[in-house]
């Protein structure tokens, strides 16, 4: 959905019209229901967000300012709603391993060849840290500027494209481009 047409639908919903979010739901469930997922890494928990941001959806359709980037705002609106969810019933949210050393990393990519050789798309997923994979997910998936994925996660512009370039090298490694 572009901007324009995502726009009419915001205006259509805030005079009520239901099907205008239908339309918004249809086209944008799987991309919001993925960015939830990202952040509380519990498939119930992202099915009760996803429906509860949509219905957030239909109340905010008065304060929609369209023409900034409606996937970035809609991310923005799914992710803080997660971790809300996330600090509401007190879970950690998971920090950045250590990083190995040098002897270990080279032992452990030796073995990381060995296992991961013939893994399917999701399990070489798995195999990313949960920021990375955030950042992969809002940029392939949410086909986001990386400037953009910077904005909704409110981290540095680098910070952003070193996660990505990270998770882009272990998926190479899976063997996915």
């Amino acid at each position: 959905m572009e901007e324009k047409q995502f726009g009419a639908c915001m205006k259509r919903m805030k005079s009520g019209d239901k099907s205008a979010l239908h339309e918004v739901y249809e086209a944008y469930i799987g991309y919001i229901y993925s960015i939830v997922l990202q952040t509380v890494s519990n498939r119930e928990d992202a099915e009760d967000v996803t429906s509860e941001f949509f219905m957030k959806l239909w109340r905010l359709a008065d304060t929609y300012r369209g023409g900034n980037g409606h996937r970035a705002w809609m991310a923005a609106i799914a992710r803080n709603m997660a971790v809300d969810l996330i600090r509401k019933t007190k879970r950690e949210i998971l920090t950045e391993d250590f990083a190995d050393t040098d002897a270990e990393h080279a032992s452990n990519a030796c073995v990381e060849q060995e296992v991961i050789s013939d893994l399917s798309l999701q399990q070489a997923l798995d195999t990313l840290k949960a920021n990375e994979r955030e950042v992969v997910n809002l940029k392939i998936m949410g086909e986001l500027t990386f400037q953009e994925i910077a904005d909704i996660l409110d981290i540095p512009l680098g910070t952003v494209t070193w996660r990505y370039q990270n998770a882009i090298k272990k998926l190479r490694r899976c063997g996915y481009e």
